[in-house]
């Protein structure tokens, strides 16, 4: 890699548009990225993606005037000093919070190397230039706020606050709610039937921890490859199956712990304290995020909860 002080003015000039074409076509994927779920903020960087493309074809010109037709091809990775970008623009579904704080980002990165470059330069022009161009960059968050003011309405607002909601409930709390209700629920059975057949808090202790990590790489893979969610939405189908297991396995080893008493009835009364408490936890979230009506998901979720429950004590009685 190179250093910024072993450029000369001809290559300096040569980064500066590459950054400017690098960020005109970042802008551009956030746009059309967007465009669906988000068509306001779509616009908003339609708009910036323009102001960049701007102050290429302006550096371009100059680059012509003092050096030719020739622009050697340097990029922001081949010199030291530039922050390594992650590329959220290649993530689908795109996250909305993380590519405006990319595009700050982006801004000021572009801006310091303009100011840099302009103390460097001897040239007037190309400091003229550079100058000015800093200065755009400067005012390009108010730019971005003009923008956001035209384009996000409150009506525009609120749809993509919906929009985003959606996609969080579709990405973290569906599969991380799938998870905790597999563990929670489906793990009951074995660990008190285990409990009761045994009278041992230890063999369901061991019993519970079994069934939990089972039931979380089970679940985390039947997760990550049911779909790779390019067509769903769902997000990275990875990211997914690590949310439904980790919640699954969470969810079975919250009554499991309560069995490393050795007391067998104050161990099995505060495993049962543990199960209510889950139930009541999956009801709320599934009020909260599912829009299920709090009665009928406290009834169902209950309902399933007691099922299970029952089944483990009778098979372990039996």
């Amino acid at each position: 890699m190179r250093t910024f002080e072993s450029l000369s003015e001809k290559e300096m000039l040569a980064l500066a548009i590459s950054l400017e074409e690098e960020d005109e076509r970042i802008y551009a994927d956030f746009a059309e990225g967007l465009r669906r779920d988000f068509p306001a903020s779509a616009t908003v960087f339609d708009g910036m993606r323009e102001e960049e493309s701007g102050h290429r074809r302006r550096l371009i010109e100059l680059y012509q005037k003092k050096f030719g037709e020739h622009i050697p091809l340097i990029r922001r990775n081949d010199v030291k000093g530039f922050v390594d970008r992650k590329p959220v623009w290649l993530a689908q579904p795109l996250n909305l919070k993380d590519i405006r704080e990319q595009a700050s980002v982006m801004e000021v990165e572009t801006r310091r190397y303009y100011e840099k470059v302009s103390a460097r330069t001897e040239d007037a022009s190309i400091r003229q230039l550079l100058d000015d161009l800093a200065q755009e960059e400067r005012e390009h968050e108010h730019r971005a706020d003009a923008l956001e003011q035209q384009n996000l309405t409150f009506d525009a607002i609120f749809h993509e606050d919906q929009a985003n909601r959606r996609l969080f409930v579709l990405q973290i709390v569906q599969p991380g709610l799938a998870g905790l209700m597999d563990g929670s629920v489906s793990t009951l059975a074995p660990v008190f039937a285990a409990a009761t057949a045994t009278r041992n808090a230890h063999d369901a202790f061991l019993v519970g921890m079994a069934a939990s990590i089972g039931a979380g790489i089970s679940m985390g893979f039947a997760e990550a490859l049911s779909d790779d969610g390019n067509l769903t939405g769902r997000g990275h189908p990875w990211l997914r199956g690590s949310i439904c297991g980790l919640m699954t396995m969470l969810g079975g080893v919250g009554h499991t712990l309560p069995f490393l008493i050795s007391g067998f009835q104050l161990a099995m009364t505060i495993a049962i304290v543990v199960v209510i408490i889950e139930l009541g936890i999956i009801s709320w979230i599934r009020y909260r995020y599912m829009d299920t009506p709090p009665v009928a998901a406290t009834l169902q979720v209950m309902l399933g909860g007691i099922l299970v429950f029952a089944t483990g004590l009778l098979i372990g009685s039996s």
